[in-house]
């Protein structure tokens, strides 16, 4: 089967696709800006540093030095004069965007004829692929969830003083990294998944695979304890229960092992990648037990989610732990 690309062209060419396709190429552009912008006022902070008399000369600023500036730099006109102009900007880029791509609206709902595959708006497409992954409470409401704690207790486990106002890229490695792979490499990626890879049926193609809405997946998916064959007999024989009630309560306890074992696993390969930078090892001076516990805590269980879709996709396991209320 060869590379077919009209099939990418219909993907990317899509209304509904128009932002994912843009964000493919400004998020990439805008975190080289930033960080390019942060190694230039690192080497300017070392130069500072050096010699502060520096500071008088063309080393004022990153950008070249004039000396007509005024010492002060205020918001009127300089700032709200750039503004209107970007606000200008975007506001016809918008109305020739509204004019030229057509709204993705489609003909009224139809119960017998359904869309194939049937998928949310890209700012929910990374939740429908966290779908296939975890069970729908989970990945529908616990997991956004944890997300948005994760993001309002920033400032109170962020105790670094530096780097407030300013690019630098030196003094906020660990921030910058942990932003690189939570957001670039787990959140946009699943929306890509979701755009360009998921197809009729939420199935796996690779990009350049046609589409094929008659394309059956004879995947095999279990859960873990199904792999080491837990099936309940032994706690049925020590106990009264029946068969049925045995096997769901053995899927419980079987599950809390690989469970606490990967957070005690997760929290020593966290704490060991941590306490090899100088930088975070100074930031653990001046945090608290309850800042680190709740610092470790969020990063281990971002780092669950790599792990989940390495079970399904490579060893097809879908749930680690089985419970009657959840499963993870």
């Amino acid at each position: 089967m060869g590379f077919d690309w009209r099939q990418i062209w219909e993907i990317a060419s899509s209304p509904d696709n128009v932002p994912i396709v843009a964000l493919l190429f400004l998020i990439p552009f805008y975190v080289w800006y930033a960080i390019r912008q942060g190694i230039a006022n690192d080497k300017l902070i070392a130069i500072l540093e050096g010699d502060a008399q520096a500071a008088k000369t063309r080393y004022r600023k990153t950008q070249p030095w004039d000396p007509k500036w005024d010492r002060e730099v205020h918001t009127w006109p300089y700032l709200m004069r750039m503004e209107f102009l970007v606000a200008i900007i975007l506001t016809i880029l918008l109305m020739v965007w509204s004019l030229t791509l057509n709204a993705p609206l489609e003909e009224p709902s139809n119960p017998n004829v359904t869309m194939n595959p049937a998928k949310a708006p890209w700012y929910f497409l990374g939740l429908q692929e966290m779908l296939v992954y975890f069970d729908p409470w989970m990945a529908g409401v616990v997991m956004p969830t944890l997300i948005i704690v994760g993001l309002m207790v920033i400032p109170y486990i962020d105790v670094n003083p530096l780097g407030n106002g300013y690019y630098t890229y030196k003094q906020r490695k660990f921030s910058i990294w942990t932003f690189l792979v939570g957001f670039i490499g787990l959140w946009v990626l699943m929306i890509v998944i979701g755009t360009f890879i998921r197809g009729p049926g939420w199935m796996w193609f690779w990009p350049g695979q046609t589409w094929d809405a008659e394309r059956v997946d004879y995947a095999v998916n279990r859960n873990l304890d199904q792999v080491f064959g837990i099936d309940g007999s032994w706690l049925a024989a020590m106990t009264h229960m029946s068969k049925d009630q045995a096997a769901i309560w053995a899927r419980v306890i079987f599950g809390v092992f690989p469970t606490v074992l990967f957070f005690i696993a997760a929290g020593f390969l966290v704490h060991w990648i941590c306490m090899r930078t100088e930088f975070a090892r100074k930031m653990y001076k001046r945090m608290s037990l309850v800042q680190l516990v709740t610092m470790y805590i969020f990063l281990i269980l971002m780092i669950s989610l790599p792990i989940k879709i390495l079970l399904r996709l490579v060893f097809t396991i879908k749930y680690v732990w089985v419970t009657p209320w959840f499963s993870i």
